[in-house]
């Protein structure tokens, strides 16, 4: 959770493209105390996205990149993966070999872009989460081929300031984007149809939504926490001929597990299909 950051000098922090996922995690490094706001901004062409980032974050908002740039020492590349190519041509020019840049970019290889950069420039590949607004990021993240040991303790701190971030090897992004990046939506539903079926049982709205969310949050730390085999925690509520095997039952029939391995897959395969266009 947050708290946990390194006691670590962090240059300049600006973001390229100042969209949600931009302002959550610039909004969660300010929190942390990782990074203070005079020392965070983004570019965006939308007035408004621009406003709303300052807004959360604190910090500055640049109408052009060659402006963010300046005021840069750490690039987080935040643009949709179409606009990728557009941006690190003009990027490209701006950038000395100091910078790193970091991109969160759904399926653009690192290949990619240091092609895309002149020879040496520093790229880190990083997947994170939007629960990062709110200090529970998970997040994967891999070295590109001109990033040091240092520039990996810098993205380490900063992601692990939102929440969670562990280092694998950048074929498996498309995976940590099919679980992770994309999981807080299945979360979100699975919170959601539990709230349908309490509402269904008779309990108000409110009540039910808390409880179900409550329910998620708890059966989450009870894994992280105990380190313990989620079939084995499982196992401990479900009690013989009781109320819990008769649910576990439902889900089964339902292909519950099937599904949301569906889901993790096919989000990876999108990802990978998304890098090779």
């Amino acid at each position: 959770g947050v708290g946990k950051e390194a006691t670590m000098e962090i240059g300049r922090v600006g973001f390229v493209g100042g969209g949600r996922m931009a302002t959550a995690l610039g909004k969660g490094f300010v929190t942390a105390g990782l990074v203070p706001p005079e020392r965070i901004s983004a570019s965006d062409v939308y007035p408004g996205a621009r406003d709303e980032f300052a807004k959360q974050t604190g910090g500055k908002g640049f109408e052009t990149n060659a402006e963010l740039v300046k005021a840069s020492d750490i690039l987080i590349l935040a643009v949709k993966p179409d606009q990728v190519d557009a941006v690190l041509t003009e990027l490209g020019p701006l950038l000395s070999k100091e910078h790193l840049l970091i991109s969160i970019c759904a399926g653009i290889t690192i290949f990619r872009m240091e092609g895309a950069l002149p020879a040496g420039t520093k790229v880190v590949r990083v997947m994170p989460n939007t629960p990062a607004l709110v200090g529970e990021c998970a997040s994967g993240y891999a070295l590109g081929s001109s990033a040091g040991e240092k520039d990996g303790e810098v993205v380490f701190a900063l992601l692990n300031a939102v929440g969670t971030a562990l280092p694998v090897k950048e074929p498996l992004l498309d995976a940590v984007t099919g679980l992770s990046g994309s999981g807080p939506a299945y979360g979100f539903l699975a919170i959601e149809a539990l709230s349908d079926g309490g509402v269904a049982a008779g309990l108000p709205r409110d009540v039910a939504t808390k409880l179900a969310a409550q329910t998620m949050l708890g059966a989450a730390k009870m894994v992280l926490e105990t380190g313990m085999h989620p079939g084995q925690l499982k196992d401990m509520v479900t009690s013989p001929g009781g109320t819990t095997i008769e649910g576990v039952h439902q889900l089964e029939k339902g292909c519950f597990r099937a599904t949301i391995m569906n889901a993790v897959r096919a989000a990876a395969e999108k990802s990978k299909a998304l890098g090779q266009k």
